[in-house]
């Protein structure tokens, strides 16, 4: 067994906005009796939560074999064989018996769509979902905003009590990484979604040191749930492509090209790639 899969389960399950996120939409949408998918069951807390708001049965359903023998040890240790059928394999390629009521998904990455799971619920719902059936996250944005730092992540290189440390970008490779921040950056541009080629208008002045990617998910009308603004015990960590740092003045555009690996590679949204230029902004 894989160690990492179970730490990150580990982690996702003490996410504790996460998981309350979704037990309320779980709430709105199963009606008693309902019939569930789970999309990427992997330790089942989803297919759970269906049960404990009135679920008749789910649908379990997870590609990935390692973690399809956990849940099957889950459901067998809580007696579950009868309320739970467990489906290994990928969802787009799944027909079920019967349509269900309701389907159900977190695999959002860090800037979101790396998992493809929209595309992967679109596929699955057209073959399983009911009419008027509901799906849960029922939108999944990502957006990319210009900022500056609060004095952490790629932002400390810079003043240190008067002493320079600005020489350490020299050493540092044109790289997205991940970062869970302690203190908000301040927003140099409006988040735009994310697109091929895009416009970030710097709306207020200050140092341009990096373009943040983060992701909203709409579970339902009234319930949301974000990466950014970070929250203690997030366990999405918000996607940054560093820059040098560079003053801006409002009015100034931030013209960035997105480049996405091909293939199996856009999962690894670290090699995810920025071109990015700045306009000036005009007299």
């Amino acid at each position: 067994m894989d160690q990492r899969l179970l730490l990150m389960h580990q982690v996702m399950l003490a996410d504790r906005p996460r998981m309350d996120a979704y037990d309320r939409a779980l709430a709105r949408a199963v009606r008693p009796g309902a019939i569930v998918a789970d999309i990427g069951a992997g330790t089942l807390a989803l297919s759970l939560l269906a049960l404990k708001h009135g679920a008749a049965h789910v649908y379990s359903i997870e590609a990935d074999p390692q973690m399809a023998a956990v849940a099957e040890r889950l459901i067998a240790d809580n007696d579950l064989k009868e309320r739970i059928t467990l489906v290994q394999g990928d969802a787009r390629a799944v027909r079920l018996p019967r349509r269900v009521d309701v389907v159900v998904s977190e695999m959002m990455g860090n800037l979101g769509p790396e998992e493809d799971m929209v595309r992967v619920l679109e596929g699955f719902a057209r073959k399983n979902l009911r009419p008027g059936g509901q799906v849960i996250p029922r939108r999944l944005h990502t957006m990319l905003a210009a900022v500056e730092f609060d004095d952490e992540g790629w932002g400390i290189w810079g003043d240190f009590h008067g002493f320079r440390l600005d020489a350490v970008q020299d050493f540092a490779e044109p790289r997205a990484h991940l970062h869970f921040f302690q203190r908000a950056p301040r927003l140099l541009s409006a988040p735009e979604p994310l697109a091929d080629r895009m416009h970030l208008p710097i709306a207020e002045s200050g140092n341009l040191q990096a373009i943040l990617g983060y992701f909203t998910a709409e579970l339902t009308d009234e319930i949301a749930l974000s990466n950014f603004p970070s929250y203690p015990g997030c366990n999405w960590a918000v996607w940054v492509w560093p820059l040098r740092h560079t003053m801006v003045a409002a009015g100034a555009d931030v013209r960035v090209a997105v480049r996405r690996p091909a293939g199996a590679a856009a999962r690894e949204v670290t090699q995810w790639r920025l071109d990015c230029a700045i306009a000036e902004a005009r007299p």
